[in-house]
């Protein structure tokens, strides 16, 4: 009786196995159907995708011509330097801002700051488009349009990481902290000597999402440069779909999305797992 017990228990964890991995790989053709699509079509030759009364599942002639025009017909190696520069830059300031912000936070006693990281956190509920405004009235005040400087101060900061390191920076014991001191160790050398080191992971997270997030940035890019030497990818495609390629020439256009997509992608399936772990050891405590 118990052999057919175990045997039933086996046959309904291989049935719901077989079930589970039915619907993952159901959902993950759903997924990665786009970007099949997006890299086929830009392997298409503008004749060939134009004389697809009814699209093809595939090619027997790919070219890689698309991905030549993409940096010849339009300024693109341009715009991704422009990108790489917002980005580094952007991420190594933030960096800096939000771990000296977290350990205020997670460390340091001053009157009021329990209500001060409240009120802080508050700004969470403020909707970007009004933040969007307010940063685009500063910046055209202070005459830093079609800048660097205009493209990245608004972005070096962020309550959401500063919320997330300090709940790290928390999990270290109080007593650790008091025994440094003791010791004569300074704040800032006990930052970067223990704090630091110990979120090590959770950094590498919010740089990685931070760099994801500048690579995509859009809205704010787009409101603060007209100037076409300031333009990233995620704008630029735009300028290119208008005033390079042509609206018709979609083969051209899904080989330069392909080129400003890869790196994010490969970022992400070489960090995903330490995005995850830091994720989930930012949010526990204990």
């Amino acid at each position: 009786m118990n052999r057919t017990r175990k045997n039933d228990y086996k046959r309904q964890r291989r049935t719901a196995g077989a079930i589970t991995y039915f619907f993952l790989i159901i959902w993950a053709v759903i997924v990665l159907f786009p970007f099949y699509w997006m890299i086929l079509t830009s392997v298409k030759s503008y004749g060939a995708y134009n004389s697809e009364s009814i699209p093809k599942f595939f090619t027997l002639s790919p070219t890689l011509q698309n991905y030549v025009d993409a940096f010849t017909t339009a300024p693109l190696a341009r715009y991704f330097v422009n990108t790489v520069i917002f980005t580094l830059l952007t991420t190594a300031v933030m960096i800096v801002v939000i771990t000296l912000a977290a350990f205020a936070f997670a460390r340091l006693e001053f009157r009021g700051r329990n209500g001060a990281f409240l009120l802080f956190l508050s700004l969470m509920m403020i909707p970007n488009e009004l933040v969007i405004i307010t940063n685009f009235v500063t910046i055209t005040n202070l005459d830093m349009r079609n800048t660097f400087q205009g493209l990245i101060l608004p972005s070096v900061t962020s309550v959401f990481y500063i919320y997330l390191l300090k709940e790290n920076f928390e999990q270290v014991p109080d007593s650790l902290y008091k025994a440094a001191k003791v010791d004569g160790t300074s704040d800032m050398k006990y930052l970067l000597k223990v704090l630091v080191p110990i979120s090590r992971p959770t950094l590498i997270t919010v740089t990685i999402l931070k760099v994801i997030e500048c690579w995509n940035s859009y809205v704010w890019p787009r409101l603060i440069t007209d100037d076409e030497a300031y333009y990233l990818v995620s704008n630029g495609i735009q300028e290119i779909r208008e005033n390079g390629f042509g609206r018709e020439n979609i083969p051209a256009m899904m080989a330069a999305v392909v080129v400003i997509s890869l790196p994010l992608i490969v970022l992400f399936l070489i960090f995903h797992k330490k995005i995850m772990a830091g994720v989930s050891r930012g949010g526990t405590k204990g």
